[in-house]
């Protein structure tokens, strides 16, 4: 199964865009890492957006 190139673009911009790695960089980690991080990124400005 290969997996969406919208939703890949979408991963490597939202983790870029937060902590300023290379596209390389993002690309080389393994797709569970990559969701993992999008997971941690969206959970802390879930948070921030709620005042915690």
């Amino acid at each position: 199964m290969t997996y969406a190139a919208d939703r890949l673009y979408e991963e490597v911009a939202y983790v870029a865009y937060h902590f300023h790695w290379s596209r390389d960089e993002i690309l080389d980690l393994r797709h569970d890492e990559r969701r993992r991080y999008v997971t941690e990124i969206a959970a802390i400005n879930n948070r921030v957006n709620e005042g915690r």
